[in-house]
């Protein structure tokens, strides 16, 4: 044996090479032999190449992981706010601060903790034992000591331990789903394969580590373990792509900046004002600017983005959709793009014989699903022998309903079920047939000849059927069956058969060709002598239909201007069908890029090809769905991608929100994605994107409601140092308000549901800010003035009621200042609970809604009144608050001036919804995708559609 220095390492060797050479120089080339290695020359090789495992991460360890929740951005100012309290002689308000830090660290660790295992999950599908060959005898080792040129020994049940290439098998299937999302087991030989297919597990003479062993058994020579592997290229990729802040992080930490630099600006313009102009001592008015700066940070704004986010997540979950991470709520709500599978996802997964061709014409197919019910139409002659070929040449099996499954089901290949299903209609039994022609050989559909071929028992002769694809399986006959028995095929009778599988294809259908021919007996057969001179029997076109809920699907996305692609790897024809029956497509100018295609496409080709017009991409390989995802991000946009085998995961990792298949997907899928189909429907995600945008208005709805109250709590200050009348509200009845009072409301403004219309408008655009002048005009401008005005009446009439008149000095202490600033006070929190019902809509009326339609702001209102009557007279609260007990009359006030808020804004939202509705020609042009520019007008081809 040559040295190990000889051993052309697995990750220097093209796999080509592999799937291609003899076993002689396969073994040469592993130096090996058809016993396996010597202990001694494993554990050499162990040593040089390294365990069989995917490499582990290393990442930040959790402990520096966990405390990175308390020091960033956010949490810093909460913690200066916390000291600030400490140094004002305000403990209680500085331990509160300290557990919102707390309680937001835990929650948002064990959200990122539990989001971050798509390594993990490789790992976990590598199996733990494996049976090779060492020393000529077999051995089980732990799979982590696998090593190239170990003969690895297969049996039905085995997981595969490496990649690795057969030298022996005897029926061997392997089921490969963790890799290629195809549920279907493939047939695996070991004779050597010289095509080069367009994916890796096309080789039918290579195994893959993960994959699993179905039926049969085999011998295979380990030629690349670990990061190698086909798993471990996976990784690589899935690594490859870095970690992006969600839209709505990057939100809040601008949010963070803002009110940070406002709180510290106000802070220091207090302070200067008190101690130069108003004659405040230097102790007063730095405790005045504390309480400043202390009111002016929202406390209650984390907790409640993450109450916000976890209600999303809750309603999403009741809808089929299971969020991982709490900020890809509001990501759906922003998305723009959704890439999406078609089988599945898109349709109901049932396959289904809807027409048949022969040389005697077209038949009609009824019925749906698997149930073997449904007139077929005309009933040819011709049909009953390609009827024959579709059930002989077939290896799945119709089960009846029973009490576990109420409904007809199939095992095994879907495709093949549909094929039982017609045969049935048509009157053939299957079962009987195959009593009386049992099968006596196969020859396992490959992806290299695209065909399965059965041979059977009947009459003392060999039938050979044969089932594939129409343009192969017609390429090997010779003869076409008739209703007057069989003639040669001309040229003319191929071209009738080759245009009607055209036809089927451009309606949807997914065409087989059925041919047969009769063979010596013998004991085996070679398809080299089985599948040619054949007799063509005909065509089965079949089609999944679409889910019955897509179509409109599909048209609230388009209405909520999110533009829909299709990646398939299904024939172009066959999608573009099922696209253009749903909505996805409706020009006439699409684009279908198929897979080979796009690998050779630069960069720029492909963005042009996504920005020109409508576009469908179809037999591509997974991989190529994170070039699109990538692309689609550079052009501005936020992009959902679903998938559900291995290769997915690096395109749901570089999407921005990644969806995975909660039925069909492997576990590296649904870990990669941030969300998971628990009914892999595409309908799920579009409710799910409604929720997004529920989400994303209802922040918008508490940032507004805390920030309304900073005016008024601001404005007695600028009233206190210009005008020299005693201080309206006091610090600490300002943190009464922020930490009391407006926090249950806000929470509950959080969990606002989806407000109606709210998918009939077009996504954000991608430079809108959470914080934008609309929103702070309203609570600045709008609504924060008008509770000032109101809040100072009360302020005034307390006075009023108290004696005082216009022209005389107020009280700056005693009882009645006592009262006037607990009247301020309640003024305050009375316009709270009308600011908050006026932030529960955007546009629509609170009558539309209705006043008593969350019930958590019920509760959240009469907690608010709790707590003011508790400040006014518990004498405890009281003496901390310095408040006094207001005459009964005297809530006369404060209840007549709660809905200044809410009807001032109902009346603007009656004039906004004169206007013109928010759906922009931009959002039209996203839905058809003739502009796919983010954020920009669309373009004069775009108007013009």
């Amino acid at each position: 044996m040559a040295s190990r220095e000889d051993i052309a390492p697995a990750a220097r060797v093209e796999r080509p090479s592999y799937q291609a050479m003899t076993e002689e120089h396969l073994l040469s080339s592993l130096v090996t032999s058809r016993t396996g290695l010597s202990s001694d020359e494993a554990a050499a090789r162990l040593q040089r190449y390294g365990p069989n495992e995917i490499a582990a991460v290393k990442g930040t360890p959790l402990a520096l992981r966990f405390l990175a929740n308390f020091y960033h951005l956010f949490a810093i100012l909460l913690w200066v706010g916390a000291a600030l309290a400490v140094i004002g002689g305000l403990p209680e308000l500085a331990y509160a601060i300290a557990a919102v830090i707390v309680v937001n660290a835990v929650f948002s660790f064990w959200q990122e903790y539990r989001a971050e295992r798509a390594t993990e999950a490789l790992k976990e599908l590598i199996p733990a034992r494996a049976g090779v060959l060492r020393d000529g005898a077999r051995v089980e080792l732990l799979a982590r000591e696998v090593v190239p040129g170990d003969v690895l020994l297969l049996e039905e049940g085995d997981n595969v331990p490496a990649d690795a290439r057969l030298i022996e098998e005897y029926d061997l299937r392997v089921n490969q789903a963790t890799l290629n999302g195809e549920s279907a087991p493939a047939r695996r030989v070991a004779t050597p394969v010289p095509a080069e297919p367009s994916a890796p597990t096309e080789v039918a003479s290579l195994v893959f580590a993960g994959t699993s062993v179905v039926y049969g058994r085999g011998r295979a020579v380990v030629f690349a373990t670990g990061m190698d592997t086909e798993f471990g290229r996976i990784a690589r990729l899935t690594r490859s792509v870095e970690e992006e802040l969600s839209p709505l992080q990057k939100q809040m930490e601008r949010i963070t900046r803002l009110v940070a630099l406002l709180a510290v600006s106000l802070g220091v313009v207090f302070f200067v004002l008190g101690y130069f102009v108003a004659g405040l001592t230097l102790i007063e008015g730095f405790l005045f600017a504390v309480g400043i700066i202390v009111a002016n940070v929202p406390e209650g704004l984390l907790p409640t983005v993450t109450l916000s986010l976890a209600m999303g997540v809750q309603r999403m979950a009741g809808r089929n959709a299971l969020v991982k991470q709490l900020a890809a709520v509001e990501t759906l709500g922003s998305t723009t793009v959704i890439c999406t599978d078609k089988t599945g996802t898109l349709t109901a997964n049932e396959m289904t014989v809807r027409q048949v061709w022969t040389a005697e014409g077209r038949v009609e197919v009824h019925g749906v699903g698997y149930e073997p019910t449904g007139p077929v139409r005309p009933s040819l002659p011709t049909l009953e022998p390609l009827a024959r070929a579709a059930s002989f040449c077939n290896d799945s099996r119709l089960v009846p309903p029973d009490d576990a499954h109420p409904a007809w089901r199939v095992v095994g290949d879907p495709t093949e079920g549909a094929l039982l299903v017609m045969a049935r209609k048509a009157g053939f039994d299957p079962d009987a047939a195959l009593e009386s022609a049992p099968r006596a050989s196969e020859l396992p559909f490959d992806a290299v000849r695209k065909r399965m071929s059965t041979v059977h028992a009947e009459d003392g002769r060999r039938i050979a059927y044969v089932k594939g694809a129409p343009a192969e399986v017609l390429g090997l006959c010779s003869r076409v069956l008739t209703d007057s028995g069989e003639r040669p095929l001309d040229e003319r009778a191929r071209a009738e058969a080759l245009a009607a599988n055209d036809e089927m294809a451009r309606g949807g259908l997914r065409v087989l060709a059925m041919a047969r021919r009769e063979v010596p007996d013998r004991r085996r057969y070679e398809a080299a002598e089985v599948e040619r001179d054949l007799t063509f029997l005909g065509l089965a076109g079949m089609m999944d239909p679409p889910r019955a809920e897509v179509a409109e699907t599909v048209r609230r996305a388009h209405s909520a201007g999110i533009r829909i692609i299709m990646i398939t790897g299904d024939y172009g024809l066959t999608a573009e069908s099922i696209a253009r029956r749903i909505g996805i497509v409706t020009s006439e100018r699409l684009r279908i890029v198929i897979g080979s295609e796009l690998a050779s496409m630069p960069e720029e080709e492909l963005v042009a090809a996504l920005r020109a017009g409508e576009v469908l991409f179809a037999r591509v390989a997974p991989e190529h769905k994170m070039r699109i995802a990538q692309a689609l991000k550079k052009m501005g946009h936020v992009v959902a991608m679903t998938g559900d085998g291995v290769n997915d995961a690096p395109a749901l990792k570089a999407a921005d929100i990644g969806i995975a298949m909660g039925v069909a997907g492997t576990d590296v899928a649904r870990e990669a994605a941030k969300m998971v189909l628990a009914d892999d429907n595409f309908a799920s995600i579009v409710y799910a994107v409604e929720e997004g945008r529920a989400v994303y208005d209802n922040i918008r709805r508490f940032v507004t409601y805390i920030f309304t109250s900073n005016v008024p709590e601001i404005v007695p200050f600028i009233l206190f140092v210009l005008f020299r009348i005693p201080l309206p509200l006091t610090v600490l009845q300002i943190l009464a308000i922020d930490l009391g009072t407006d926090i249950v409301p806000a929470l509950a403004l959080g969990v606002e549901a989806p407000e109606p219309g709210v998918m009939e408008r077009p996504p954000r655009p991608a430079r809108e800010r959470l914080l934008d002048s609309r929103v702070l005009s309203r609570a600045y401008f709008f609504l924060g003035p008008l509770q000032t005005a109101a809040t100072m009446v009360a302020y005034f009439y307390l006075y009023y009621s108290r004696g005082w008149r216009p022209g005389e000095a107020l009280a700056a202490s005693g009882v009645v200042y006592l009262s006037a600033t607990t009247m301020t006070l309640a003024a305050v929190v009375s316009t709270q609970i009308g600011n908050a019902f006026a932030q529960r809509t955007t546009r629509r009326s609170i009558v539309e809604v209705g006043f008593f339609s969350n019930r958590l702001l019920l509760a959240g209102i009469a907690t608010e009144v709790a707590l003011i009557l508790g400040i006014v007279y518990l004498p405890p609260l009281q003496a901390v608050f310095r408040t006094a007990p207001l005459r009964a009359t005297d809530w006369l006030v404060p209840a007549a001036l709660w809905p200044t808020l809410l009807l001032a804004d109902e009346l603007r939202k009656a004039v906004l919804r004169r206007g013109p509705r928010p759906h922009s020609s931009a959002g039209r042009a996203t839905m058809s995708g003739n502009d796919m520019s983010a954020g920009q007008p669309p373009s004069e081809e775009a108007k013009a559609t």
